[in-house]
């Protein structure tokens, strides 16, 4: 499949994810022209609020291919990706992002992501959500740990 052709099926999944209750997004992961997985937005249909399309096309991909590291594929969101998106797209290390409508789009019919775009780089103490620290001293023995882990998998 082409780009276009793979924008297109996102964009239709989409229309079809609005028809059947869901939300008005979708996102495919995509290599050399193949669709290896899909997803749509279920947030409100299965009352999870990361059930966003392209954390579920990453999650099927990587549970189809049994793997983490998604590098080499590209993502092709029927919108520009929300944080949470972008952040797992990030993890996942997926190669390419295209996407169709963007987050100013987003925001005229009510999903604001810009809000928690403009969050991330205040300085705790300014972020809407208050943010405190507990039990640093009991948390970092975890991480030493895991520092200390001969057989760990790095991601």
């Amino acid at each position: 499949m082409t780009n276009e052709e793979c924008m297109k099926r996102a964009i239709l999944l989409s229309e079809e994810n609005v028809l059947n209750g869901g939300g008005p997004f979708a996102a495919l992961i995509v290599k050399n022209g193949e669709i290896v997985a899909e997803g749509t937005n279920r947030v409100t249909a299965d009352f999870d609020p990361t059930a966003h399309a392209e954390v579920n096309a990453i999650r099927a991909a990587c549970k189809k291919l049994g793997t983490f590291n998604l590098e080499g594929y590209s993502v092709f969101t029927s919108c520009e990706p929300c944080p949470m998106c972008l952040g797992a797209i990030y993890w996942a290390h997926l190669s390419k992002i295209y996407y169709g409508n963007n987050r100013t789009d987003a925001a005229e019919i009510g999903f604001d992501d810009d809000f928690i775009y403009r969050e991330i780089p205040l300085p705790l103490e300014k972020r809407s959500i208050p943010m405190e620290q507990l039990l640093h001293g009991d948390s970092i023995i975890t991480f030493k740990k895991w520092t200390e882990k001969s057989d760990k998998k790095l991601y």
